[in-house]
């Protein structure tokens, strides 16, 4: 057992019991104040930062400094950390959902058009009738469980609750996280700064609607239900019905299986790594994953690893290939750039502070020591694959809940075991007392500092990229009225496939992106922007139609992501409306919709 309940109280009586709620009300008053006075009509290259009223980023302050100061109280009920931690989820994961009118991210509405062809197929497909997005009905999981919601909340799509999913995604991490912290500690200070720093590093993004976000909290889960379950001591100390307990992961890993690709094979690296501590040398939790995830993809996940398995055995061990982000994922613009900074500097400042708690807390250092093993579990897998360029966000979101806790560690006062504490007790040393109030005054400040920076770095690292992420209703509204008129057979051609609903019909219409082509191809397309389209769109036969669709999504993604430029773009629109081949459908202050003109004569 550790114990950090070495500050005094600042108060007593009524109001010390009261006063950590004035902070907190303080908070959310300005955070609902911010809300009703910020505009994100015209979003810039900063996203969401620049947008935002001050009484955010006032809010903020207070209710940091608000917890940071209550938690380290050891007189402060629980009950108030939770609730700054709830305000907290409420400030970072909420206020997107409030302030924008449509639900952001372009894959979230591609995860809406899975459930809805779930929805109307009836039941799975292969790749001979879905092609590429066959991969979504091999791992149904989350999907069929969203279909599921949807029948029975009575809605229309997903897209009427998706808007709050990182909201709830991040609350369902809550419970699992505590669970770990308290394996290794009783400290609430400890325990609730760690859960602190968790959201706040957790910038990745992997919260939206998707089935990433899903099993990354019964990958958490499952992590807490080992180290609290199958320990020695758990069995050994007869805690009851050590099968019910197995039952429970068998659903959780099975949940896990059936919904990601990523995720089974983090979570079996975690649990050999566990494996490594005498403390947890039960083989059990990872042979039954590791048997659950064979099954899975010898069987209904085998088409895809089938055609995909020679890349991902070239990519193997090519951990340079695999950390590149390449064409198209570059961020350009003073903006991106800065907001792609602080992401790396957030994620950097916390991986550091770990290493300071690992170094610092020799307690921690041996008693959380698979915890340790945990936050180090995932990085072998830069070795493994690129996964689309995307494995270095991941490696950091699967180390986070470990990094998390060291890094607390590092924030607060040294820790002790209680018998130390009592022998120092004992001993009343009382000459370096006035000191050690020094040094832990000093180390208040300090902290509140750190901490202060991680959550407001937050905001740049999570929201910085609102300006591609976000589509107005004018957009959600063209692109709507395209899919209402396509029939089946058609084909949509766009830039890049940042825009909502791209993926609707998806059964049933062909869609073509160009800047997802050979960068030649791409360079053609600019210097004769309508010949070169016309050209590519030209195979479609009636009743099927060919459609060209520019929007202010793709705008925003291929100029802040390194493709075309502004000028560029508006260089294809603008040929594209003088060209006699295609002929203009609709268009609004989000984008413009073309048909191509069959036949090389008029529309009809």
């Amino acid at each position: 057992m550790t114990d950090l309940s070495d500050l005094p109280p600042a108060w007593s009586g009524r109001r010390a019991l009261a006063w950590p709620g004035v902070p907190l009300l303080v908070a959310l008053a300005l955070w609902a104040y911010a809300m009703r006075h910020t505009d994100v009509s015209r979003l810039d290259d900063y996203g969401l930062v620049t947008a935002l009223h001050p009484a955010f980023w006032a809010g903020l302050v207070v209710l940091t400094t608000g917890f940071w100061l209550t938690v380290r109280d050891p007189r402060r009920a629980g009950a108030w950390a939770v609730a700054y931690v709830l305000g907290l989820l409420v400030m970072e994961r909420a206020t997107q959902a409030v302030l924008y009118p449509t639900p952001l991210y372009a894959w979230a509405w591609k995860h809406e058009a899975v459930i809805d062809h779930l929805l109307t197929a009836g039941g799975l497909q292969t790749a001979d009738q879905v092609g590429d997005m066959a991969v979504y009905d091999q791992w149904p999981g989350f999907f069929a469980a969203q279909a599921a919601l949807t029948r029975l909340l009575g809605v229309d799509s997903a897209a009427m609750f998706m808007a709050w999913w990182p909201l709830v995604s991040s609350l369902m991490l809550l419970l699992p996280l505590l669970l770990i912290y308290r394996t290794f500690t009783e400290d609430r200070r400890l325990i609730w700064t760690a859960v602190w720093l968790f959201y706040v590093a957790n910038w990745v993004g992997q919260d939206y609607f998707s089935p990433q976000s899903v099993a990354y909290a019964l990958h958490v889960g499952v992590l807490a239900l080992v180290l609290r379950r199958f320990g020695r001591s758990a069995v050994r100390g007869g805690r009851p019905r050590q099968a019910v307990w197995t039952v429970m992961l068998v659903v959780m890993v099975v949940a896990i299986v059936i919904s990601h690709q990523l995720t089974p094979g983090m979570l079996v690296v975690c649990l050999l790594a566990l494996c490594l501590s005498r403390r947890y040398r039960d083989w059990v939790p990872v042979a039954t994953t590791v048997v659950i995830f064979l099954a899975w993809c010898l069987t209904a996940a085998l088409p895809f690893l089938s055609a995909a398995m020679p890349d991902m055995i070239r990519s193997v061990g090519d951990i340079g290939a695999n950390v590149e982000t390449g064409y198209g994922a570059t961020p350009t613009g003073t903006g991106a750039i800065a907001t792609s900074w602080a992401a790396r500097l957030l994620s950097a400042s916390v991986l550091l502070l770990a290493a300071v708690g690992v170094l610092r807390q020799r307690v921690l250092r041996h008693r959380a020591r698979p915890l340790l093993l945990i936050a180090a579990a995932p990085l072998p897998m830069f070795a493994a694959s690129s996964y689309g360029s995307e494995m270095i966000f991941r490696v950091l979101l699967f180390m986070l809940p470990g990094a998390a806790f060291f890094a607390a560690a590092a924030l607060l006062p040294k820790v002790r075991t209680l018998a130390a504490d009592a022998a120092a007790k004992e001993a009343g040393s009382r000459q370096a007392a006035p000191v050690q109030t020094r040094r832990r005054g000093l180390g208040t400040w300090v902290g509140l500092a750190a901490l202060l920076g991680g959550t407001l770095a937050f905001v740049p690292a999570y929201s910085g990229k609102d300006r591609i992420n976000y589509f107005p209703p004018q957009e959600v509204a063209l692109v709507r009225q395209l899919f209402d008129q396509a029939p089946d057979g058609s084909l949509v051609v766009a830039a890049n496939r940042n825009y909502p609903l791209a993926y609707a019909s998806y059964w049933s219409v062909d869609h073509y992106w160009f800047l997802d082509d050979a960068r030649s191809h791409v360079d053609r397309i600019v210097e004769d922007p309508a010949g070169t389209l016309a050209g590519d769109m030209a195979g479609v036969e009636r009743p099927a139609r060919a459609y060209f669709l520019l929007t202010q999504g793709q705008l925003a993604n291929s100029e802040m992501n390194g493709q075309l430029d502004e000028a560029q773009l508006d260089r294809i629109q603008k040929s594209v409306a003088a060209s006699p081949r295609f002929q203009l459908v609709a268009e609004n202050s989000a984008g413009w919709l073309y048909v191509l003109k069959q036949g090389g004569g008029a529309e009809r």
